[in-house]
């Protein structure tokens, strides 16, 4: 595949571990430069380490920051800028859900955590990246939805409700953006990561074997994606939803 990716910078943050990690992992492994960033800094020195080990062409620069805090978001795309010169690729892979339960019994506080990270930080860290450089370099960004925010669900609906305004944002963004900003959107099935450990670990293998592909995601399979829509052989794509989920929403028409 045709990525183009060498040389160039990519942000992603939640890269600690799941698929923020993989994800950028994935983009040094073509040549780029990443900017790893999380909430703790001991867990992104690690992956740092690693990367580094694994694709040693590409710089890796650890910066923790808090993905709903304006200052310290700012201080990791100026961090970003200092290191590499500016930003070419930026993936909102950040997420939150602090809340399991119906929608009507969700308490304000819970409601705007979620809210903050996993969707007005995309935009607020999109507005910097278009300061840091990929406003007049052209480039991409990419945010990381879910299929929840397509269908409806028991116990997170309003976590998807947060996933599917991301949709939407990228969208409205895309047109904002276009033609040097190319701004796309991967909504992932249920993928083997911490953050959705609750939903797949206690019965694996009975969720797998009613998946037409009969397994569960792994972060590799969103960072190949991932590596798709950063690079040159997406050139012609915007304001699109890419769906990787293993088939789970297309279970109802297969006998």
């Amino acid at each position: 595949m045709r990525t183009g990716l060498n040389g160039r910078t990519a942000l992603v943050t939640g890269a600690s571990r799941g698929i923020g990690k993989a994800i950028a992992a994935a983009l040094a492994a073509e040549g780029a430069n990443v900017v790893i960033s999380s909430r703790k800094q001991e867990a992104l020195d690690e992956v740092a380490k690693e990367i580094a080990a694994a694709s040693p062409g590409a710089g890796v620069l650890a910066k923790a920051a808090h993905v709903g805090h304006a200052d310290e978001a700012a201080a990791c795309v100026d961090a970003a800028v200092a290191e590499f010169g500016g930003i070419d690729i930026l993936v909102n892979n950040a997420g939150t859900n602090p809340y399991y339960g119906p929608m009507a019994d969700i308490e304000p506080a819970a409601a705007a955590k979620t809210v903050e990270v996993n969707q007005f930080a995309i935009v607020q860290w999109t507005q910097l990246a278009l300061k840091g450089g990929l406003a007049e370099r052209g480039g991409a960004v990419i945010n990381i939805a879910s299929v929840g925010g397509m269908i409806t669900e028991h116990g997170i609906g309003y976590y998807n409700a947060t996933k599917a305004a991301v949709i939407h944002l990228s969208r409205q963004f895309a047109m904002e953006l276009a033609p040097k900003v190319r701004v796309n959107c991967i909504a992932p099935g249920l993928v083997k990561t911490h953050l959705a450990r609750a939903l797949w670990e206690p019965n694996e293998a009975q969720i797998s074997e009613h998946m037409p592909l009969k397994r569960l995601g792994e972060p590799e399979d969103i960072a190949n994606a991932a590596v798709f829509l950063a690079g040159d052989a997406s050139s012609w794509m915007t304001g699109q939803t890419l769906v990787v989920d293993g088939g789970a929403t297309i279970r109802a028409s297969i006998a």
